[in-house]
């Protein structure tokens, strides 16, 4: 069965150039060229993938992936944004974007994009499986693998699937310095095309949700490599 790609773009030719070009490559293809009317068609029909443009009529795209994030949709989302619009990338990624495309962009790349973000996103059921049975303390955190759920004083933290496994596999580490490569390759895939600020980006949203707890782990950066986790002290024990 085709895999099912909505496309929510208002731009007509760069929508028909994403159809036409998805529709050759085997994926059932929906076009929808309204923000409002394109998260209502996420929202009532299932999909493999979306890919979502910011500037939209009607509502616009951060307001989509918002509304989908917290109603539980976690259908895998590749954002397209303005040229030079760091801004715009660092916003659809905290939102709780898979990839991003800049524009003007080559099909080519779209495609290979498209197809690494299913094939990650197939393969998270399988990843981190080795401590699937059990829970995982560390200070004020206990962490639950197979539920892909964090414990903080007795509160779930509102933790995406990325962000989750960033945690699990630096927990399973303390103390040692886990570079940006090591985080991209393990939780985004040896052939996730994105940069390195997507690993920065779910590190730092990481952060704020953890600052909670008054013996929360810590994420320390290590200047120039990268990320080390760090377990809360004792009370009483020595600095």
């Amino acid at each position: 069965m085709s895999q099912k790609v909505l496309v929510i773009e208002d731009e007509p030719t760069l929508a028909r150039l994403l159809s036409y070009n998805l529709s050759q490559e085997g994926y059932d293809t929906t076009v929808i060229d309204h923000g409002a009317e394109g998260l209502q068609v996420a929202m009532q029909r299932s999909f493999d993938l979306i890919i979502l443009d910011i500037m939209l009529p009607g509502m616009n795209g951060f307001e989509i992936l918002s509304r989908l994030r917290q109603s539980g949709n976690r259908t895998p989302v590749i954002v397209l944004t303005a040229r030079n619009a760091e801004e715009e990338v660092v916003q659809g990624l905290k939102r709780g974007a898979d990839d991003y495309m800049t524009k003007p962009f080559g099909v080519a790349e779209l495609l290979a994009r498209v197809s690494a973000v299913l094939r990650r996103t197939g393969q998270d059921d399988a990843q981190l499986t080795e401590s699937n049975d059990k829970v995982i303390t560390a200070g004020d955190l206990s962490i639950y693998p197979e539920r892909y759920e964090v414990i903080l004083n007795g509160e779930t933290v509102p933790l995406r699937p990325k962000e989750f496994e960033v945690l699990l596999y630096l927990v399973q580490r303390p103390g040692v310095v886990v570079t940006r490569d090591d985080l991209m390759n393990v939780v985004w895939g040896f052939d996730y095309i994105g940069g390195q600020r997507t690993v920065d980006v779910h590190v730092s949203s990481l952060r704020k949700k953890l600052e909670l707890g008054q013996q929360s782990v810590e994420i320390e950066s290590i200047r120039g490599v990268g990320y080390k986790l760090v377990m809360p002290r004792k009370l009483g024990s020595p600095k």
